[in-house]
């Protein structure tokens, strides 16, 4: 019967050291009397030891990627220095402020003090790991090379967490914008609008029509605002949870997506950069390309390029080379199909594939600077004729009466 980890807590304590000075810090620990020891060891006297409680903020904060990403960094680090692997866990997880990380971190070292292998460790924690991940430790603790797969794979998360940041800013910006829009929209409708419909009934005059579709529009808009927040919250949530239980949804979006203007673009360059990236970085690590593949098919991001992927193993499997697999496909560019060709020709397809990945990867950087700047004079064009519209329309009944007088 296994034995129930004890759990670490974070301690902040004062005391004083042999000269009689006043310190204090925080120490992470199981409990206060352990703490108490570790600081009289340092020959510091223990005064106040207790428990650091977390903010409701921090403790319902989820692990994100970049944590991940941070802890394999952090965890390449200390392998290279030479440190020991449990007590590699202890300083890593000291360093996180999140206390969800720091019992993730402290989870892993219990499973690896267990007697388990890390690769092994990190299996069971599979919302966080992937088989990626998870392959390439395992690969490493095999070849004795840990050390250098756990740089490598740090490198690959930082740079793909790196991606999807650029994306999520293309995405984010208008989105934001197009919502503040909306809201502003709302506010004049709501409250400025019918300020003016009063006055405009002492003129006692026909109004334009576009006067009086703005009215007809604000009107519905303070009788039903209430079903038009619901509906628009309904949507929202019935789209992101068709996008995560649906995968036919999820085919469709990638798809669509795909042919959008300039957003597709994006997308496409970013999904060949994913694949670019992964299968360098498996390749690297001595994972056999057909077994490689597998990780690279789920990795990509976008139906089109699994399905792709999927093909390129299967041709791959049965003797053909991978530059002309891909370009059977027909989804990948012809740079990255050359360059994937010079890589098998020359040996050093690993290397090849990084240059093609590190080339999207900046085609990206500069598609979002692009676009960012195309979208500014766009949204402006889009506050102005929502907002200028609705401040037209109020002052048209005034104009016509001046013009009147």
């Amino acid at each position: 019967m296994a034995t129930k980890a004890v759990k670490v807590s974070l301690y902040a304590w004062e005391g004083t050291d042999k000269k009689g000075n006043k310190m204090s810090g925080e120490l992470t620990g199981h409990n206060p009397a352990l703490v108490k020891a570790q600081l009289r060891k340092q020959g510091i006297n223990p005064g106040k030891v207790r428990k650091k409680s977390n903010s409701i903020f921090s403790k319902g904060k989820r692990i994100k990627p970049l944590d991940i990403a941070l802890f394999t960094r952090q965890m390449a680090t200390m392998m290279k220095a030479g440190v020991p692997l449990l007590q590699s866990f202890d300083i890593i997880g000291e360093g996180f402020e999140n206390p969800n990380m720091r019992k993730l971190v402290d989870d892993i070292k219990q499973e690896v003090a267990a007697g388990n292998s890390f690769a092994t460790s990190l299996r069971k924690k599979p919302e966080y790991f992937d088989d990626l991940y998870c392959n390439l430790v395992d690969a490493g603790e095999q070849a004795g090379a840990l050390e250098s797969l756990l740089e490598r794979v740090a490198t690959y998360k930082e740079k793909t967490e790196a991606l999807k940041a650029k994306i999520k800013k293309a995405m984010n910006y208008p989105i934001a914008v197009v919502l503040v829009a909306i809201i502003v929209s709302g506010i004049l409708l709501i409250k400025v609008v019918p300020q003016f419909q009063t006055i405009f009934k002492s003129f006692g005059a026909e109004l334009p029509a576009f006067t009086l579709m703005v009215i007809g529009l604000s009107n519905i808009v303070q009788e039903w605002w209430w079903i038009i927040i619901l509906a628009l919250v309904a949507a929202i949530y019935c789209l992101r949870r068709a996008h995560k239980t649906s995968e036919r949804f999820r085919n469709w979006m990638d798809r669509t997506l795909l042919k959008f203007p300039i957003i597709g673009g994006l997308l496409y360059k970013s999904a060949v950069a994913r694949y670019a990236r992964t299968l360098s970085t498996t390749f690297a690590a001595g994972v056999p390309l057909v077994e490689a593949l597998d990780s690279v098919a789920g990795a990509t991001g976008n139906v089109i390029f699994r399905n792709a992927v999927h093909r390129i193993k299967q041709d791959v499997s049965t003797g053909m080379q991978l530059n002309f697999s891909m370009r059977a496909t027909g989804v990948f560019p012809s740079m990255a199909i050359q360059m994937t060709a010079i890589g098998e020709e020359s040996g050093a397809l690993d290397d090849m594939l990084g240059k093609v990945a590190t080339y999207y990867e900046a085609e990206v950087d500069n598609m979002v600077d692009s676009l960012t700047s195309l979208m500014e004079p766009i949204i402006m064009t889009v506050l102005g004729i929502l907002v200028g519209g609705l401040v037209i329309a109020m002052y048209l009944p005034i104009f016509k009466l001046g013009s009147v007088v």
